[in-house]
């Protein structure tokens, strides 16, 4: 575990007891949503490390389960910065603790066209959504302001920044990649 804080060991403590049930996607998305929206209403816990902006976006590792079963990282969005469309491949949380985002889900209307599934959604402190190939797994994410930090913390079904994923053009087409992780900048 990379973050100290009661409330953050908490959070896990009470993911890992949740994951290691093995629930149904629909409950583990349902139970664990509660959890992380209990996580996110108070931004105080995390560490001034994890919440530091880059050129890029960043995503920091707060903690990555001993087993693999899931992963836990701070989003750190600068100014305006965005992701390309791409996808997850396992169950996800997105929980917004600072700033607001905007995430525009994409679905496939055929094998070489990719269409925006409805209108953007803007998640604000305190909200989670989630993601997963069942519910719907290719978005962008985009801070919904060009002038200060977002910070949202995810929770995914395996540790994400070893997995393959993929970043989509419109036209479908897929680019393969492996995302890992910031290094934590010392504070």
């Amino acid at each position: 575990m990379h973050v100290e804080a009661p409330a953050f060991r908490s959070f896990i403590q009470s993911l890992e007891a949740l994951v290691a049930q093995a629930p149904p996607e629909p409950r583990l998305l349902d139970e664990g949503g509660l959890l992380l929206g209990r996580l996110v209403a108070d931004d105080r816990w995390l560490p001034a490390a994890y919440a530091m902006p880059g050129e890029r976006y960043r995503q920091y590792p707060l903690h990555v389960d001993a087993q693999g079963r899931f992963s836990v990282v701070s989003f750190v969005w600068g100014p305006g910065q965005s992701t390309p469309i791409h996808d997850h491949t396992v169950w996800g949380l997105i929980g917004m603790l600072r700033g607001a985002e905007f995430s525009q889900g994409y679905r496939f209307a055929g094998p070489h066209t990719l269409v925006e599934a409805g209108p953007p959604q803007r998640l604000e402190p305190g909200q989670v959504e989630a993601v997963s190939p069942r519910v719907g797994d290719i978005h962008r994410v985009v801070n919904a302001f060009d002038d200060q930090v977002s910070i949202s913390i995810h929770v995914y079904g395996a540790d994400i920044g070893r997995i393959e994923r993929a970043t989509y053009g419109l036209d479908g087409s897929r680019q393969r990649f492996v995302s890992g992780y910031s290094p934590v900048p010392t504070v």
